[in-house]
């Protein structure tokens, strides 16, 4: 394929995507009704604030480039929607990476890393039509592949960031318990133990708390802002202490005992993770000795010798 064959069929693919595009988000044949027409030479009352305004409020994060792609990044998040269904799913998983995104606007992202891939695979498939290196087939292989690896890769990163976020708290854990034990023998009641957390300690897990706080000054009982931090976390160690403070506040038992030993068992269990962990590193250190330094020190001490016996021979 000449390189311009190649140039034309970009330019043709381009041309093609921005009519198809102005073409989807224009509603052809539509016409406006009666109601629609009449209903801005009603409007005699003042407009509320923009702090109420649910348009304002339902606003595009993403600015003017959020007005003028809201059209087709709606539609193609809809058919990611479609094709990889996950409503709650996707709400828990945002909830437990701390992340402030909604949903269509991690779809919207979804979205801007496929076409990201695509684009990379459409530039890489033409440079090889264009050298003559692959053929058309390979070149439109390459462009999904790219795509689904940038659709692939949102959810990867939303994995990983989930997988550190907890890792964080487990390692949070015993401090932030231990505080809320003594905080709790020094004869402070859960809640106030809660706000005080809440407001002096650091890290993911004293954020959890601090929303928490927040639910139970926007009415929420102790005990459902705790359940709904659980939930969210869906950790085992944090269901524990939930279900400890609970039960000590509905039986009047008391709680600082628990919370220590709760504490100690998060701390063995880290011991025990990082003993396991030191095992694997130990197998893996023995692959390079084993298969790179071992033969190279035979051939060292081998070749030398056999060098000899041909000369001899």
């Amino acid at each position: 394929m000449s390189p311009v064959i190649a140039w034309g069929l970009v330019l043709g693919l381009t041309l093609g995507l921005g009519l198809l595009l102005i073409v989807s988000v224009q509603p052809l044949g539509w016409r406006p009704t009666l109601e629609q027409r009449v209903e801005p030479q009603l409007r005699h009352h003042v407009p509320a604030s923009r702090l109420l305004d649910e348009e304002a409020a339902s606003a595009s994060p993403w600015g003017a480039w959020g007005r003028l792609l809201e059209g087709p990044l709606a539609a193609v998040a809809g058919w990611l929607q479609r094709f990889s269904p996950a409503g709650d799913a996707l709400v828990a998983k945002l909830d437990a990476a701390g992340s402030d995104l909604s949903p269509a606007d991690y779809r919207a992202q979804q979205t801007l890393l496929t076409c990201g891939g695509a684009a990379v695979g459409m530039g890489l498939a033409v440079l090889l039509l264009a050298t003559g290196s692959a053929p058309v087939i390979t070149g439109l292989a390459l462009v999904l592949a790219l795509a689904m690896a940038g659709f692939i890769l949102r959810d990867q990163l939303l994995a990983l960031r989930i997988t550190r976020r907890r890792a964080a708290i487990l390692t949070e854990f015993p401090s932030v318990a231990e505080l809320f034990a003594l905080a709790v023998g020094a004869g402070e009641s859960a809640s106030a133990a809660l706000e005080r957390i809440a407001t002096t300690a650091r890290g993911e897990l004293a954020g959890e708390f601090g929303r928490a706080l927040a639910d139970m000054r926007a009415g929420t009982s102790l005990a459902g802002a705790l359940k709904v931090m659980s939930r969210r976390l869906e950790l085992p160690p944090v269901e524990r202490f939930v279900a400890g403070v609970l039960i000590a506040i509905d039986r009047g038992t008391p709680l600082a005992d628990v919370l220590r030993a709760q504490a100690q068992d998060v701390r063995e269990m880290g011991r025990r993770e990082l003993m396991e962990a030191a095992g694997r590193k130990e197998i893996q250190m023995m692959v390079p000795l084993v298969f790179g330094i071992l033969p190279l020190t035979v051939v060292f001490a081998v070749f030398p010798g056999i060098s000899l016996l041909k000369l001899g021979f």
